[in-house]
């Protein structure tokens, strides 16, 4: 399965791709299998919390809300992504290398450090979450949320393993 390469450029259209199947990808009972093929068990709920994160940290980025907590969310994501499927084919896309995972998971942490901008829901609210200590959070939560994943993942036994030989 090729998922990962078939993800358009946005958190919001590749949670929804794991989510409903939207914009050509395969929807939650297929990324679930394919969690289940990275030893992310139960699959289906681990790729249910994928898409959520994806989503719900994209639409909170694109609309400046709750920011430190919008790339804390795509940064996690991403590192999961990088770690178990990513990171043994090296750095570049065009590999199937980590690249595309860790550019986007380190430019979501920006509105973290500088802010939303003007004309986010956080300024217009009087919310300004922002600045070192925002950004430097964003990214630990963001690392200990990819890290407890990780950690959860089993190794799946291979075939000659599962056979005994």
């Amino acid at each position: 399965m090729t998922y990962g390469h078939r993800a358009p450029p946005s958190a919001i259209g590749s949670g929804t791709q794991k989510l409903f199947g939207w914009f050509g990808g395969p929807g939650l009972d297929a990324v679930g299998q394919f969690f289940v093929m990275l030893g992310f068990l139960p699959g289906r709920c681990n790729a249910l919390m994928a898409g959520l994160a994806e989503t719900g940290g994209g639409v909170l980025l694109a609309l400046g809300f709750l920011t430190p907590l919008a790339p804390a969310l795509l940064r996690s994501v991403m590192l999961v992504a990088a770690v178990s499927v990513h990171i043994k084919k090296g750095f570049f896309i065009t590999n199937g290398g980590f690249e595309y995972t860790f550019v986007p998971g380190v430019a979501a942490l920006t509105p973290a450090f500088r802010g939303p901008g003007s004309l986010s829901l956080d300024a217009l609210l009087g919310h300004y979450l922002s600045g070192t200590l925002w950004g430097a959070a964003a990214l630990l939560v963001g690392v200990l949320g990819g890290v407890v994943a990780l950690i959860q993942r089993r190794p799946i036994p291979t075939q000659q393993s599962a056979t005994g030989e």
